[in-house]
């Protein structure tokens, strides 16, 4: 049992160390100070079920450096525009595949008929020209 405790608390330590040499625990630090100073802080920061409320999390999120509110919907309304314009980039793609196909197919039958053409006039011509000796 002891052994049990003694390897938790060494991964611990090296879980905080590793906090530390990456700059973790001080983003959380000036996070939770700006908190502090915050004069209208978020009413709770836990929802009912135990987890950040977004407000908070939002809170959270604009202090690490991410989009604000604004900025995140322009940038959701900026992607949708885009999913849009390539879905209909995706579909002309297609219909211009499709189009290439049936052209290619076309060829291919008009090069099989020139060519039975072309058999049968050799063949002909050679039936009515004998060959030059």
């Amino acid at each position: 049992m002891m052994r049990y405790k003694e390897e938790k608390e060494v991964k611990k330590e090296a879980f905080r160390k590793y906090l530390e040499s990456s700059g973790v625990l001080d983003s959380l630090t000036k996070v939770l100070v700006s908190l502090y100073e915050q004069n209208d802080k978020p009413s709770s920061a836990l929802d009912s079920s135990g987890y950040f409320s977004v407000i908070f999390f939002r809170f959270i999120q604009q202090k690490l450096g991410g989009p604000s509110v604004s900025d995140y919907e322009k940038l959701q309304a900026e992607k949708s525009d885009l999913q849009i314009k390539y879905n209909e980039l995706l579909a002309k793609h297609q219909e211009t595949l499709r189009e290439l196909n049936g052209v290619k197919s076309l060829h291919s039958r008009n090069s099989s008929k020139d060519d039975a053409d072309r058999e049968t006039l050799e063949a002909e011509h050679s039936t009515l020209v004998p060959p030059h000796h």
